[in-house]
């Protein structure tokens, strides 16, 4: 196939491991030339399927839009409107069109269709099982979510620095990762350098968050910071310093805009709300354990935030049985 472009979400290492995979194979297997490799995230969303991709275009772990003619997510909130999802149902026995709310990453969804295409390339597995363990949050301890030291944590970790060099990076990793291994790429310098610098952030990032945050009823960690530009917020930080909370609501507030994220508790084992669902009504998405939504940094959003915090908290409150 022609020059095409694939859009996968970023900066997330599943979205990340999801553009390797699908790359390869689509390279490879299918003869395209990807000619572009477009990173795209959730400010997008309003406006997403009104928008005129390139085409031919492949999207992973990422909202599904009629143009693609390969698409895999796992995000229960990826089909926008009934409209897309009939749009969906109508295509997926004609083109490569991947969807499982049940996976636990959008790079094991596709390293489970496309294994057999990757045999070539053994390194592939071990990026998706990374994947998906970070994408679950399945950690064993808050310690390592935040500052763990395997090669696929601390690549992870890169990505969190916002900078303008951030989509060529993206695009740098990809290339990498399609040849090398995670230890490879994670010793990389221009790798190495980045996470030194993001660690030392994240440090200074738990300081801010340790100033800020409460417990509200329910035993949801809530706080609301304006990160400096030596800070960066984990998400996880609010269980560094409430280790029993169930929820946690982080409001970070940068000039490029105002990112709220709701997460469950993952070292405490109980039922959580849809959060993906929980914030899809306020133009974000998510998982059943996770989600966010990016609002705009204007003076109007003030009173939107507070809105999504008090709607949050009401939905994570205990139920009687």
């Amino acid at each position: 196939m022609g020059n095409s472009t694939l859009y996968f979400h970023y900066p997330c290492f599943d979205g990340l491991v999801s553009a390797v995979l699908a790359s390869e194979f689509l390279e490879n297997t299918e003869h395209w030339h990807i000619g572009d490799f477009q990173p795209v995230d959730y400010t997008l969303r309003d406006r997403w399927l009104s928008s005129n991709l390139e085409q031919p275009c492949a999207i992973v772990d990422f909202l599904y839009h009629p143009h693609a003619e390969f698409w895999a997510d796992h995000h229960q909130t990826s089909i926008l409107t009934n409209a897309a999802k009939e749009d969906f149902q109508r295509r997926k026995s004609k083109f490569c069109l991947l969807f499982d709310a049940r996976a636990r990453s959008c790079a094991s969804l596709l390293f489970r269709h496309l294994r057999r295409f990757l045999t070539h390339k053994p390194h592939m597995e071990e990026m998706a099982a990374w994947a998906e363990k970070i994408d679950s949050a399945a950690y064993s301890s808050v310690e390592e979510a935040i500052l763990g030291d395997a090669p696929a944590l601390r690549i992870a970790r890169t990505l969190s620095a916002e900078d303008e060099t951030g989509a060529e990076y993206a695009r740098f990793l990809l290339r990498q990762l399609r040849d090398h291994d995670l230890s490879y790429v994670a010793d990389l310098d221009e790798v190495k350098s980045r996470e030194d610098r993001v660690r030392r952030s994240i440090l200074n990032g738990l300081e801010s968050v340790k100033a800020r945050l409460r417990l509200e009823a329910g035993d949801v960690a809530v706080f609301d910071a304006r990160p400096r530009g030596d800070q960066v917020i984990s998400r996880y930080a609010p269980y560094y310093f409430e280790p029993k909370a169930r929820y946690s609501i982080a409001v970070v507030r940068s000039p490029g805009g105002i990112r709220i994220t709701a997460m469950r508790n993952p070292w405490r084992r109980f039922r959580s709300i849809p959060l993906g669902r929980a914030l899809a009504k306020f133009g974000g998405g998510g998982h059943e354990r996770v989600g966010a939504v990016q609002l705009p940094a204007d003076h109007r959003n003030r009173v939107r935030v507070r809105d999504v915090v008090k709607s949050l908290l009401s939905e994570m409150q205990p139920r009687a049985r």
